[in-house]
C-alpha cells in the first residue's frame, strides 16, 4: 500500500487506469480532462508510490501503456469493499419503491451528465424524465 494517503485526482485516476488498462497518458488525460503534462506529473506520483506501472507498448516502441501495479489493484480492491459495506445497509434499509425511485434518478442524473460532457447519444429526452416520479427527477443547474 502506498505511504501516505491517496488524493481525490490520484485515486480517479486509479479508476480511470482500471478501466482502461493498458492504455496511454493521452487516454487517460482524456478520460479525466486533463492535460497532457498535468496528466504525466500526476502518473510520475502514482508510479513513485508504487500504484501504477509504464510499460513500453507492444505496437509502439514510442509510446508507453499504463497499468495498475499490484499494490494499485489492491488498493482499489479495498476501496470498493469499503464502498460496499458502507452503502449496503443503507440500500437493505430502503423499500423497493424506493430503490426504485433511486435507479430511476441515477439513470437520470447519468444521462444528462453524458449529455453535457459529449452530448453522448441515447440521454432519455426530456418527455422521458418528465414521466419519471417528481422525487426522481433530477435537475443540473448550469451557473448563469
Amino acid at each position: 500500500m502506498p505511504s501516505g494517503p491517496v488524493s481525490a485526482s490520484q485515486m480517479r485516476a486509479l479508476l480511470a487506469i482500471g478501466r482502461i488498462e493498458g492504455s496511454n497518458l493521452r487516454a487517460l488525460g482524456d478520460a479525466l480532462g486533463s492535460t497532457p503534462p498535468a496528466t504525466s506529473r500526476l502518473c510520475d506520483r502514482l508510479e513513485a508510490a508504487g500504484l501504477v506501472e509504464r510499460r513500453l507498448s507492444v505496437t509502439s516502441r514510442r509510446e508507453l501503456e499504463l497499468y495498475l501495479s499490484r499494490q494499485g489493484r489492491a488498493l482499489l480492491e479495498e476501496v470498493r469493499k469499503c464502498e460496499a459495506d458502507e452503502v449496503r445497509p443503507v440500500l437493505d434499509a430502503m423499500s423497493p419503491e424506493a430503490l426504485g425511485y433511486l435507479a430511476q434518478g441515477l439513470t437520470a442524473f447519468r444521462d444528462a451528465a453524458a449529455l453535457i460532457v459529449d452530448g453522448a447519444p441515447g440521454a432519455r429526452k426530456d418527455s422521458e424524465a418528465a414521466a419519471l416520479p417528481e422525487e426522481a427527477r433530477l435537475r443540473i443547474a448550469r451557473p448563469a
